[in-house]
């Protein structure tokens, strides 16, 4: 499976999975941004990534914490 910046909920699982001692509650966006990118399914471009879809992904990553 192949992941695109718009899988959040897929992105945050595998997140969890490869990084499971984060606090998500305190990672900085440039950090999601190259973790995400370093995903082994992950292929998109980065220019596709914002702010938003950042913080789309960590709420998703809370959820699965919580």
């Amino acid at each position: 499976m192949t992941l695109k910046w718009i899988d959040t909920e897929d992105i945050a699982e595998a997140l969890n999975d490869a990084f499971p001692d984060i606090n998500v509650l305190s990672i900085r966006f440039t950090d999601l941004w190259q973790w995400v990118q370093s995903l082994k399914d992950f292929s998109d471009s980065p220019e596709k990534c914002n702010e938003k879809i950042l913080e789309a992904i960590q709420a998703e990553w809370i959820k699965i914490k919580s």
